[in-house]
């Protein structure tokens, strides 16, 4: 039988200003959020395994992540940050390979200023070195930047992509168009996978049902296949609309309509095709 994992999950001490993201809106993530945490949600709701990904901009982040995963071995990966457009990303990639739970990188291309900031040369040359570690680039956007991110990975065809909670669409507006004729256009490169999870924080987060969410799921699965969608929480961020064990539920009635096996896909074979995991779910 094919293990549950987590896909897309954020661990955080937090403070205020080192997570200044976190708005009053978001008061109820303004705590620690660490791997005891987030072990018992996981147990309750039969995932096996998670994927650590970075909420902050820092190489210390990151080097906390991996030691958060050599600590607790149901973390089987992590997508960390490091500075990639920097002309010491190099060397601080090559050290943070060493690590066996490295498996990617992420940058926070949604906050940046410049919406084609991934078009940036500097940027580029930084991917351009992850095919030969063999690492996953996380894409990280809004339905807006989707147009850029096309081009962005036409420049890399032998990189791993994954499109972060299906490049955020505007749930809360029931808006489809343009993110679902950019979702197909994307879903055309082989290369590229995408992630079903931050999908209730689109939402209303008080009121949202599972027919808000469908129409989104149905066109990604319609686009990129049960082979290329892996299922992620956005633990702890998804608890502003909903619990773990409950995201979880939801995925499941969502996918309902799947073979078994290509709802195991989904929930967590496809995570470790991806990510490399093999390995490391024990």
């Amino acid at each position: 039988m094919t293990k549950y994992i987590d896909a897309h999950q954020h661990f955080w001490k937090y403070s205020p200003e080192e997570y200044g993201w976190i708005d009053e809106h978001m008061s109820v993530l303004r705590r620690d959020f660490l791997p005891s945490h987030l072990h018992a949600a996981m147990t309750s709701s039969g995932v096996h395994a998670s994927v650590a990904v970075q909420a902050r901009q820092t190489l210390e982040e990151t080097e906390w992540l991996l030691e958060l995963a050599t600590e607790n071995s149901y973390i089987a990966g992590v997508v960390g940050w490091a500075p990639i457009a920097s002309a010491n990303f190099p060397s601080q990639l090559e050290r943070l390979s060493e690590h066996p739970k490295f498996r990617g990188l992420r940058h926070v291309l949604q906050d940046e200023p410049d919406d084609a900031f991934m078009l940036r040369d500097d940027f580029n040359r930084g991917i351009s070195l992850l095919k030969g570690k063999d690492l996953v680039y996380d894409i990280l956007i809004y339905e807006r930047h989707l147009p850029n991110a096309i081009q962005f990975v036409d420049q890399h065809p032998y990189q791993r992509f994954v499109v972060d909670h299906l490049a955020k669409p505007k749930i809360r507006a029931a808006e489809i168009s343009p993110w679902r004729e950019h979702m197909r256009t994307l879903a055309e490169r082989p290369h590229v996978s995408c992630k079903l999870s931050g999908l209730v924080t689109e939402a209303n987060w008080n009121a949202w049902t599972i027919d808000d969410l469908r129409p989104y799921v149905e066109i990604a699965l319609e686009a990129f296949g049960p082979r290329r969608i892996l299922a992620g929480s956005d633990w702890p961020v998804c608890t502003l609309a909903c619990g773990y064990k409950l995201w979880w539920e939801t995925l499941q009635m969502l996918l309902s309509e799947l073979s078994a096996d290509e709802r195991n896909a989904v929930l967590g074979g496809n995570a470790v095709e991806t990510y490399k995991l093999k390995d490391l779910v024990q």
